[in-house]
C-alpha cells in the first residue's frame, strides 16, 4: 500500500495493537485485515458502496480523515482492540459542563464535528474530564402527552484511550435525574459499528438513516448536495477532507 498513512496505519496496529496485519487494494478500497481482532478496516478515497464482507465487524474511514484525524483514530482502535486504558464510573463524579469545556473536550477527542448541544455532562475521575455526554434540548411530541419531551444524545465520548466501564450509563442517569425525559434517542454512525452496544442498557432500534456526503472543514461539517457543490467547497476550504456517511441506526432509549 503506498498512501503512507495507511502504512502508518499498518505500523501501528502491528506494533501497538500487537498483532498481525496485512492489507489488499480492492475495488475503491485498500482492505486492512486483522485476524486477531474483532475488526477490519476498510479505508476509501471515494465512496460508492459499502463493503461486501462476512459477519466480522468492520470500520469504514475515508482516507482524508484518516490523514487529519489519526491519533483520534488510533486511540479509537486501541479502545476497540481491548488496549484502552480502563476505569469504573463508579470512582468518577458527574457534573454538568459549559459549552466550552464541551466543545474543547470534543475537538480533541471525538471524530465527529463537535456540537455545543444544550445540555452537557461530564465524568471527572480526580479531578480530570474524562468522558462526556451532549444532549440536545426538549422536543414536544404530537402522539404523546402535554409534557412528554423527547431528548437527542448528541455526542458522546471517552478520553482518548479510555474506556470508562458505566460511563454512558451514569451521564444518562444524571441528565435523567435533571430533566426527567420521556425518551431519549441517538444516530450511532454505522461506519464505525453496525450493531449497537448501547442495546445492551436498554436503547432499542426504531429504523435508520440513510448516509450522506459531507465536506469537513475547520471543525465544520457541509452537506454536499452536488458535484458542483463539492466543487466548491474544496476551492473554498481546501483544507478540508471528503466523507461519505454509509448510514446511522436510531436508537431510543424510553425513560
Amino acid at each position: 500500500m503506498e498512501n503512507p498513512a495507511i502504512r502508518n496505519l499498518l505500523s501501528f496496529i502491528q506494533q501497538d495493537l500487537d498483532t498481525d496485519v496485512h492489507g489488499e487494494e480492492l475495488d475503491g478500497y485498500s482492505h486492512i485485515i486483522c485476524p486477531t481482532l474483532p475488526f477490519d478496516i476498510f479505508i476509501y478515497k471515494k465512496f460508492t458502496a459499502r463493503p461486501e464482507v462476512s459477519d466480522k465487524r468492520y470500520i469504514l474511514i475515508s482516507l482524508g480523515q484518516l490523514e487529519q484525524e489519526s491519533t483520534k483514530i488510533k486511540n479509537r482502535l486501541k479502545v476497540l482492540a481491548g488496549k484502552a486504558k480502563k476505569l469504573h464510573a463508579r470512582a468518577t463524579v458527574a457534573a454538568r459542563l459549559d459549552k466550552n469545556q464541551s466543545l474543547s473536550f470534543l475537538q480533541e477527542n471525538h471524530l465527529q464535528v463537535p456540537l455545543p448541544g444544550k445540555y452537557r455532562y461530564g465524568l471527572f475521575y480526580e479531578g480530570e474530564l474524562v468522558s462526556i455526554a451532549v444532549f440536545s434540548g426538549g422536543r414536544r411530541m404530537k402522539d404523546r402527552s402535554e409534557d412528554y419531551r423527547s431528548f437527542e444524545l448528541l455526542r458522546f465520548c471517552h478520553k482518548s484511550d479510555h474506556l470508562i466501564i458505566g460511563g454512558l450509563s451514569k451521564l444518562i442517569r444524571a441528565f435523567i435525574k435533571d430533566f426527567h425525559p420521556g425518551d431519549i434517542m441517538t444516530y450511532v454512525d454505522q461506519d464505525w459499528s453496525q450493531d449497537s452496544s448501547l442495546k445492551t442498557i436498554g436503547f432499542q432500534e426504531m429504523g435508520s438513516r440513510e448516509g450522506a456526503n459531507f465536506w469537513i472543514a475547520d471543525q465544520q461539517q457541509y452537506l454536499i448536495k452536488s458535484e458542483g457543490h463539492l466543487l466548491e467547497m474544496t476551492e473554498n476550504h481546501p483544507n478540508g477532507y471528503l466523507s461519505q456517511n454509509s448510514g446511522s441506526i436510531k436508537l431510543v432509549l424510553a425513560v
